[in-house]
C-alpha cells in the first residue's frame, strides 16, 4: 500500500471492544451488572489500582474504582437532564418490556421508557449506582 493509499484508507472498526465506566462501590456496582443485568465477571489483568471486567456478548464493561488517579465516578450529566438523549451505552435483551417490569419490582427507577422507536425496537432507560445511564433494548417482533 503506498503512502497516499495508507492515508486515504479509513481504518476499519470491527466491533465494540469495551466500555469503560468510573464508580465508587465495585461491590454494588457488581450487583447491578452481575446479579440484575446477568453479566458474566471475567477475569482483569493485575493492573495498579481496583476494578472490575464483565462479560455482555462480545464486548465487555470495564470498572475503574474511582481514585486520584481516575476521572471522577458516575455521570456528570445532572439527575434531572439524565435520559435517552444523553450520554449512555445500549444492552441487547430479549424483552425490554420485561426487563422494565423486573427493574420496577426490585426499585430501580426507570430513567425512560419503556418506548418504542420508528424501527419497532423497544428500548428502556436505567442507571446504575453511579448514574451512568444503561440503556436495554430489544429489537422489533420481541
Amino acid at each position: 500500500m503506498s503512502e497516499q493509499d495508507a492515508a486515504t484508507t479509513p481504518i476499519v472498526v470491527r466491533t465494540l471492544d469495551h466500555v469503560t465506566l468510573v464508580v465508587v462501590d465495585l461491590a454494588a456496582s457488581r450487583e447491578f451488572y452481575v446479579g440484575l443485568l446477568g453479566m458474566e465477571e471475567v477475569l482483569r489483568p493485575s493492573f495498579s489500582f481496583d476494578g472490575l471486567w464483565f462479560q455482555s456478548g462480545p464486548a465487555q464493561v470495564h470498572l475503574i474504582l474511582e481514585s486520584e488517579d481516575s476521572g471522577p465516578a458516575g455521570n456528570l450529566v445532572p439527575a434531572e437532564r439524565r435520559g435517552s438523549r444523553t450520554h449512555h451505552c445500549a444492552f441487547l435483551v430479549d424483552d425490554a418490556h420485561a426487563c422494565a417490569e423486573r427493574l420496577q419490582a426490585v426499585g430501580v427507577s426507570i430513567v425512560a421508557g419503556p418506548k418504542e422507536r420508528a424501527d419497532g425496537a423497544v428500548q428502556v432507560f436505567v442507571c446504575d449506582p453511579d448514574g451512568h445511564v444503561i440503556e436495554l433494548t430489544s429489537v422489533p417482533g420481541r
